[in-house]
């Protein structure tokens, strides 16, 4: 690279960072890259970036002074501590002006956090969700960038340039997987909200797989076929893409790989958070809250070897015809990953009104739509949902997935009583239809539960036959039945 200043530089060289850099390269941008291990620099430059317009590194000092100005580092390190460290030992080289890129998979409250540390010293900050994996990292990601609006105009053209491409509306050519997000936290929140979706989508095939092996009865081979058929249509979707893969790879005695796998799930946090968020902001996120819940159960392995000694479930019964049977497990697996979104994008407006995010609703459907892990052609039809009316309260109400929802759930009733009865776990599935069975009820049995909350803690209730806003107690154990009411405003 000679003495050319670096228009980026990034930070922590495991496979992600150096497919990261690789992509930028490819991209005509020069990158300065540190490690804290040495050694991996040297390695990295030597090999795999041989011949390419990438300078190492020895200390930030040395990335800082080979920077082109506003200096910008993207950090790629392990999420928490690491990257405090990391943007204190860059505030010790970088001056007023520069931009540090956090790329991890931080928890968004700590990127919240950080905007406003690393602003109050005179630089910008942007923290960024990146999905897809390591291919994503290296032939284009997903890419949700907040943070420092300031920051936005000066790393978008780098950003926007790795991300993945899709085709925009109309032919008109390709867009990139990459827009502003929002402020401080915003970008980080939704990839976490990204991740949670992740995790309900694999809940959901799983649960599909284990309906279509013990109670239609098909080989891993004849499972291959079905996913092969619904990545055609419209359940068409990376994850549906993969599970097709994985169904049809043999180990080397011939048998199915898949079924040698422990059957014990890991996870890295994200889907919990969505979960706490989910909380917090009281949103009902109940599928991927079932998803991140059923890994947890899944590990709890040895445990279940002894329970599957104790316990008796129902004797399997075969559906009367498995195409039927397959038909209705397309519909059920649809509607309730229509679920799942209607539920991950309720946790974002609520997310977005708590900190006053501005979130382009339809815009985030379109950096899903290529690059990350939950790609499919299902995302096209939100961004429609959100471009027709971006204001829409909840998914389910938009007329097209209105109207998936209804042609779904006879079939999806009969899968899920059909689970019941074979004693097959299916708790995204059943989850997802709860929800939407409390969702269109007029009336909820919440009446009851206030009335037990005023009895056993004077917490209040309203009355349907008063106007809202008034509240009243009652002395439940009053005598002769009688009650006496107090009008409370709150």
């Amino acid at each position: 690279m000679g003495n050319a200043a670096a228009d980026i530089g990034l930070i922590g060289l495991a496979v992600m960072g150096e497919n990261l850099v690789l992509n930028m390269e490819s991209k005509g941008f020069s990158v300065a890259v540190y490690n804290r291990t040495t050694s991996k620099i040297d390695d990295f430059v030597q090999g795999r970036g041989a011949g390419k317009k990438i300078t190492g590194c020895h200390t930030l000092a040395e990335l800082a002074a080979s920077l082109s100005q506003p200096r910008k580092a993207f950090i790629m390190v392990k999420a928490g501590a690491a990257v405090d460290d990391t943007i204190e030992q860059l505030l010790a080289v970088f001056e007023k002006g520069d931009i540090i890129i956090d790329g991890g998979n931080s928890n968004y409250q700590d990127t919240i956090r950080r905007t406003a540390y690393v602003e109050s010293k005179g630089l910008l900050y942007i923290g960024t969700g990146v999905s897809g994996g390591e291919e994503g990292a290296l032939i284009g990601p997903s890419v949700m960038p907040g943070g420092s609006p300031a920051a936005w105009p000066l790393v978008k053209p780098i950003l926007q340039a790795i991300s993945a491409k899709v085709e925009a509306d109309q032919g008109s050519g390709t867009i990139p997987c990459c827009d502003w997000v929002g402020e401080n936290g915003a970008g980080h929140f939704v990839k976490m909200v990204h991740n949670g979706i992740e995790y309900g989508d694999m809940q959901l095939i799983c649960e599909t797989y284990d309906l279509m092996k013990n109670v239609a009865g098909l080989s891993s081979a004849e499972m291959g076929d079905v996913f092969d058929e619904w990545n055609k249509g419209s359940l068409g979707s990376y994850l549906i893409e993969i599970t097709r893969d994985i169904l049809r790879y043999k180990d080397t005695d011939g048998q199915p790989l898949v079924e040698k796998i422990l059957d014990t799930a890991g996870q890295k946090g994200t889907g919990k958070w969505t979960g706490i968020a989910a909380l917090d902001l009281g949103v009902p996120l109940t599928l991927i809250g079932e998803a991140v819940f059923g890994r947890c159960l899944s590990a709890a392995k040895t445990e279940r070897v002894e329970a599957a000694r104790i316990f008796s479930g129902p004797k399997a019964a075969p559906p009367a015809d498995k195409a039927t049977f397959i038909k209705d497990l397309e519909k059920a697996l649809y509607a309730a990953k229509v679920v799942s979104y209607a539920q991950g994008y309720l946790l974002m407006r609520e997310a977005a009104q708590e900190y006053k995010w501005n979130l382009n609703y339809g815009g985030i459907a379109l950096m899903w739509r290529g690059g990350c892990i939950i790609r499919s052609v299902f995302l096209g039809k939100i961004k429609e949902a959100f471009d027709k009316k971006p204001d829409l309260e909840n998914l389910l109400l938009d007329p097209f997935f209105t109207g998936i929802i209804e042609d779904a759930q006879a079939s999806w009733r009969r899968v899920v009583s059909a689970a019941v009865q074979n004693g097959i776990a299916v708790p995204a599935l059943s989850s997802a239809l709860a929800y939407f069975d409390g969702y269109r009820s007029e009336r909820l049995p919440a009446n009851l539960l206030q009335a037990q909350r005023d009895y056993f803690g004077a917490h209040t209730y309203e009355r349907i036959d008063q106007p809202r806003g008034k509240f009243f107690h009652t002395n439940w154990t009053g005598h002769g039945g009688t009650t006496s009411a107090s009008t409370y405003t709150v």
